[in-house]
């Protein structure tokens, strides 16, 4: 794969292309986001997946969504653009 190329699917009026940001060498050099949007078991995934990277030494920071019928809040993306390099979305039923 040559390029990449990163859609928002949400309502765009016209395609929108971010540049690709590269990947870090390791994960030990990175803070890794664990976001649970809120339906049933998704924190309870994600509880099992911080425990896995926690133990290899890893750096991750929870966050959750209000309610998985809606968007994350303004506050919460922000938050994971901030101090995360990587993002995990738990997604149970």
């Amino acid at each position: 794969m040559t390029g990449y190329t990163m859609r928002d699917p949400t309502a765009e009026t016209a395609a929108t292309q971010r540049d690709r940001i590269p990947p870090s060498a390791a994960l030990s050099d990175v803070t890794i986001g664990l976001l649970c949007i809120s339906k049933e078991r998704s924190s309870e995934f994600l509880d099992s997946v911080e425990t896995l990277l926690t133990k290899r030494g890893l750096k991750v920071l929870r966050y959750e969504k209000p309610t998985h019928t809606k968007p994350a809040p303004e506050n919460v993306i922000q938050d994971i653009v901030e101090h995360c390099d990587v993002v995990v979305e738990g997604l149970a039923d």
